[in-house]
């Protein structure tokens, strides 16, 4: 992606239930908002993101809900 041309950067993954997969991506976008991206399986649980994002963007991609899937 390139945010020069208005698209989307993926700012963080996140992490699936088993601690290593990689189950989709936080994404910034040139407004500011941010937005989940999944893998081909759609939203699935996720254990953490990585690196960590702070209290306001894990708000803003309702991070608490997919934790809890």
């Amino acid at each position: 992606m390139n945010e020069e041309k208005g698209e989307g950067v993926a700012i963080a993954n996140l992490i699936g239930t088993d601690g290593c997969s990689i189950v989709g991506w936080v994404y910034r976008w040139k407004t500011g908002a941010h937005a989940v991206m999944w893998d081909v399986k759609g939203p699935q649980r996720v254990s953490k993101c990585q690196p960590d994002l702070s209290d306001a963007q894990k708000r803003e991609v309702d991070f608490e809900r997919w934790t809890k899937l």
